[in-house]
């Protein structure tokens, strides 16, 4: 519990990186190997890749921009990784742009997607990332004692 509160404490310092916006959130994350997970044989967690919303062109979302810059790197990509966001992914994009629950899916990497708060019905209704993610065999595990903190900076700029 400690060490997902950590890595959910990095995730919100990647949120404070976002330029406030009225119209989305501001949502961090990290991607994890956890210790003893495929590809990772130093004897500790690593962190494989970070992000934050509109960290790259083209209104991403954090989960994006963290895969994004996994993907784009020349190493092998691992297995059993978890992904902790600030923010439940997003089911649905106004933009047009592909769902971060469906990129994270498609990945094929995650083993686990932890969470620090719920997202809020303020653009889309009823989010149904963790019913996917459930569907898809990838655990999804609300992380308490940050939710305060996680929303209250998802909402700069509202």
């Amino acid at each position: 519990m400690a060490q997902d509160l950590t890595y959910m404490a990095l995730a919100l310092e990647q949120a404070k990186k976002c330029v406030p916006t009225p119209t989305a959130f501001c949502v961090g994350a990290v991607i994890v190997l956890p210790n003893g997970a495929s590809g990772n044989t130093t004897n500790k967690d690593i962190i494989i890749s970070t992000g934050y919303s509109r960290e790259l062109p083209g209104n991403t979302h954090a989960e994006q921009c963290s895969l994004d810059k996994l993907t784009d790197d020349t190493r092998p990509q691992p297995k059993s990784a978890v992904l902790y966001s600030t923010m439940e992914p997003c089911s649905e994009r106004l933009s047009g742009n592909l769902p971060c629950v469906d990129r994270i899916i498609d990945s094929g990497i995650f083993t686990t997607v932890k969470v620090g708060v719920i997202e809020p019905d303020t653009f889309i209704k009823n989010n149904s990332s963790k019913r996917k993610l459930e569907e898809a065999g990838i655990r999804y595990v609300h992380v308490s004692g940050l939710e305060n903190e996680c929303l209250e900076v998802a909402t700069l700029g509202h």
